[in-house]
């Protein structure tokens, strides 16, 4: 069977389609991290007055740097967090409501509102929740013994900025592991269930590897989002404390330009955050992906 080959009335008309696309592309991401690669190789004062060509003197510095290296391993933990509570919270809820029949849309509906909410806010909302004074979750906590304050305990502060990421994030993953489960085929799990195999064994063997293209992709999309996206929800929460705690690569990056001041090694941040993420981002279409079954 031949295939009809696309033609265009013009030969500029192919180039004008993909011009928007082109012209976004560079103004927006091109050129902002060609501008901060070059200004990583820079040292600025504090009044901009002064610029002096340091090559990658600010790169040395900051692995030198006992509060970088702490940055790392708290978006390390932070990121592993972050991803793995909203993934399996979100294959949770999406396997509950995928075997409703009438309500189904209902509780659709409300799963994704807190998608809709503005991170900074989300930050706040959860702040006011775990808010050692007022909040509702420390209260309870302390009639069983235990004492919440995430002001002065570095791993309170984590998990408050891990529920609050994945509870913003979960929405985003329920809408797309609701509708893999929604396109996988009822009669495999109908035959399998006939042929005696429990609710457990049929998801392990059957819906699960039927899901692993969406879990992938939601796999690559979430560390990206923990990564870059969850800094309104840190500035709202903890800034960072105590104790740089919560202080992850891309609000170090905001806490060094923008209040220290200190442009070379905020841009040399980024440019390493950057890499970082695309390092992952290889990693996984590398390896993970191998397991994937299409």
């Amino acid at each position: 069977m031949q295939t009809k080959r696309m033609t265009y009335p013009g030969r500029f008309l192919p180039y004008a389609l993909l011009a928007p696309q082109v012209i976004v592309t560079l103004i927006f991401f091109i050129w902002p991290a060609g501008q901060a690669l070059y200004q990583s190789l820079l040292r600025e004062d504090a009044f901009g007055l002064k610029t002096t060509f340091v090559g990658f003197e600010n790169f040395v510095r900051l692995f030198r740097d006992g509060s970088y290296l702490n940055s790392l391993s708290v978006t390390a933990v932070f990121a592993v967090g972050t991803t793995l509570l909203s993934m399996t919270m979100a294959l949770l809820l999406a396997s509950t409501v995928n075997r409703m029949i009438r309500s189904r849309s209902t509780y659709t509906t409300l799963l994704v509102w807190p998608y809709a909410i503005a991170p900074a806010l989300a930050g706040v909302l959860w702040w006011f929740i775990f808010n050692p004074s007022i909040g509702i979750v420390p209260y309870m906590l302390e009639m069983v013994g235990y004492r919440w304050n995430h002001r002065n305990s570095g791993s309170d502060a984590m998990l408050l900025v891990i529920f609050a990421a994945a509870w913003k994030q979960i929405s985003y993953n329920f809408l797309f592991f609701l509708a893999g489960l929604q396109s996988i085929p009822q009669s495999l799990i109908e035959a399998a269930s006939i042929d005696g195999a429990s609710p457990t064994k049929r998801f392990w063997t059957i819906i699960f590897p039927l899901l692993t293209p969406t879990t992938f992709f939601l796999l690559v999309v979430n560390v990206v989002y923990a990564m870059f996206d969850t800094f309104a929800i840190i500035h709202s929460t903890t800034a960072g404390g105590p104790a740089q705690a919560t202080n992850i690569l891309v609000y170090k990056v905001y806490a060094d330009g923008f209040v220290g001041l200190n442009l070379g090694s905020s841009a040399a941040q980024s440019v390493i955050l950057m890499v970082i993420v695309v390092a992952l981002t290889m990693i996984q279409f590398r390896f993970i992906e191998r397991r994937v079954n299409y």
